[in-house]
């Protein structure tokens, strides 16, 4: 799958991913849609590795359901090292 529709199914996850772990973001909802977008393509790059070759193709459940997931680790683990910056300070 090309790196524009990633960018398309990240915007949904970084809202999916906002939805699941509700809550006040250093960045705001810009800063979750672009982890959103980041984690779309992490996790589709890693499912990648893993199962081999490009095994999702197109805009589907199983694209969104893989940068979701991928959002949401990065979006903890971002919630994670800025409260972590933010309790220094």
């Amino acid at each position: 799958m090309g790196i524009l529709s990633w960018i398309v199914v990240g915007l949904i996850a970084g809202v999916l991913a906002k939805w699941i772990m509700p809550g006040r973001d250093p960045g705001g909802i810009i800063m979750t849609i672009l982890i959103g977008i980041v984690g779309a393509i992490i996790g589709g790059f890693l499912v990648g590795v893993v199962v081999g070759g490009d095994p999702v193709s197109g805009i589907n459940i199983t694209t969104i359901l893989v940068a979701t997931l991928g959002a949401v680790v990065l979006l903890a683990i971002y919630r994670w090292f800025a409260g972590r910056s933010a309790s220094r300070v």
